[in-house]
């Protein structure tokens, strides 16, 4: 059942112990055009552990933002008794929350910031400090608990840091919300993510949330989270917003990394392949097809064999030499291209616009910079260690609406609206390669819900193809491209 809709900065407080749905618009925040494609591509590679070596992922504590992405989305969360409200970065590649406090000692003056004294429900945690290394920074606090609510959900006693120095915040934004598993948080194995605390707690109606990420360049102009006034999508607790998609929901089964003990951690799932031009790129095998699917990232990283091999089929293009972009390539801006992803075990091929691919010039006389980089270029780690081969972030991600669920844990993809974005979808299947093709298992009203079948991976639906922009057009809106998840900026990590 579709829910109402929410101001971003409104909290509805909900009595019932289950709630139905709740749909929270997103704001997004646009910069200045000019992006710094290489240090938002390192900071993504930190964040998955691509480092010299002693970088492994099992050591990065959470996502970090980049500041030079120049377009962020993000929503208001309420922390404390009376409420005190925030707004913060979402992100399903991590699963810590922090919240700079008003201790802070070199946080902006623009940051709105916690005060602890001033909440009844605050408890004191370890007075050991926590540190959190970012790409760009730092942010250092103490664990603690509060009560947290985040668009009408409540939960009591929610682990978090409040940080006392970073350098890492801008703008009205004050912290970070982790939306993935509970085996990469850095407060401890015990602690719950919020979406989790609150969906084990019986509040959701479904086990499961919905995501649209709307684009800045005005391609969703009506109908719910149009994309205006700066609103950058709705993310929805606890169901799906039916009006955002069309078609069928599929599901893609997480996939376990092998040797891993830590518990669930990403939201990752299997590239079975990714092809340009109607031409297959190589996707290697085993731990090289493990993707992340992360609304905290803007770009696409990839395994470097498999990026090289994607360019080579696009007339023109070369790996730029430039050190501070390191891992890109470049193509001709006027380049159409037909890019497309399926999932191991999926039915459909989802097409990613040539708009979010092309991220424009990245000098006045230039060729464009494509969006898909080499997550493994000067980095001694490469997939493994507990790291994802490939990073799937905004590029791919405002192609379609995304489902994240836990039980059975899972990830979903259905094509977009036409008002929300959204085109004619592909219907030829691809063949699976993992397993059945998925079967119907719940009808929702004016759609059919997909789960895949025991054993088997899915991805269904094309996603939109959309229009593509003029060059002169796409250099003055370079800006937009960022498009991560409601105030999910795509962060450095």
């Amino acid at each position: 059942m579709t829910g109402a809709s929410l101001p971003i900065v409104l909290l509805v407080f909900i009595a019932a112990a289950i709630a139905e749905p709740l749909h929270v618009p997103i704001s997004r925040r646009e910069t200045p055009a000019k992006k710094d494609w290489g240090s938002i591509a390192a900071g993504i590679r930190k964040k998955y552990g691509y480092g010299t070596g002693k970088d492994k992922r099992m050591e990065s504590a959470v996502s970090i933002i980049n500041y030079n992405a120049d377009t962020a989305y993000f929503g208001a969360i309420a922390v404390g008794t009376p409420p005190q409200s925030f707004n913060v970065l979402l992100d399903t590649g991590s699963s810590d929350l922090w919240i700079a406090s008003s201790q802070c000692s070199i946080c902006s003056f623009t940051t709105n910031t916690f005060t602890s004294a001033s909440s009844s429900t605050y408890k004191e945690g370890s007075t050991k400090p926590v540190t959190i290394q970012y790409g760009s920074g730092s942010a250092i606090g103490f664990v603690a608990q509060e009560t947290v609510a985040w668009g009408g959900f409540t939960v009591q006693n929610q682990t978090f840091v409040e940080v006392a120095e970073t350098d890492i915040l801008i703008g009205s934004m004050s912290g970070i919300l982790g939306l993935a598993w509970p085996g990469i948080v850095s407060t401890g194995s015990s602690t719950k993510p919020f979406w989790l605390a609150a969906s084990d707690a019986g509040q959701f109606d479904t086990k499961e949330f919905g995501v649209y990420l709307a684009r800045s360049g005005g391609e969703a102009t009506s109908g719910f989270g149009a994309n205006e006034d700066g609103n950058g999508g709705v993310f929805t607790l606890g169901g799906v917003n039916e009006t955002l998609y069309t078609g069928d929901i599929e599901f893609l089964n997480l996939t376990t990394y092998p040797g891993w003990t830590g518990g669930k951690s990403f939201w990752q799932v299997d590239i079975a392949s990714f092809t340009v031009n109607g031409k297959s790129t190589n996707i290697p095998s085993g731990v090289g097809s493990i993707a992340a699917i992360d609304t905290g990232t803007t770009l696409i990283g990839g395994p470097s064999s498999s990026v090289k091999d994607f360019y080579a089929l696009i007339p023109n293009s070369k790996a730029l030499s430039d050190a501070t972009l390191q891992g890109f390539y470049s193509f001709p801006c006027a380049t159409q291209l037909d890019v497309s992803v399926t999932f191991a075990g999926g039915t459909k091929a989802w097409k990613i616009q040539t708009e979010d691919i092309n991220l424009g010039r990245y000098d006045v006389n230039s060729d464009c910079v494509g969006a898909l980089f080499d997550l493994g270029a000067g980095s001694s780690i490469g997939g493994g260690f507990g790291n994802p081969s490939w990073i799937v972030g905004g590029t791919f991600l405002k192609n379609v609406y995304s489902v994240f669920r836990s039980d059975p844990p899972s990830v979903g993809f259905a094509a977009l609206a036409a008002a929300n974005g959204g085109a004619a979808t592909s219907t030829e299947p691809v063949g699976s390669a993992s397993g059945p093709l998925a079967t119907v298992t719940k009808p929702l009203t004016g759609t059919t819900r997909v789960t895949s079948t025991a054993g088997a991976s899915g991805a269904t639906g094309a996603a939109s193809s959309g229009s593509n922009r003029g060059t002169g057009q796409k250099e003055a809106r370079l800006g937009w491209i960022l498009a991560l998840t409601f105030v999910f900026m795509s962060w450095q990590t």
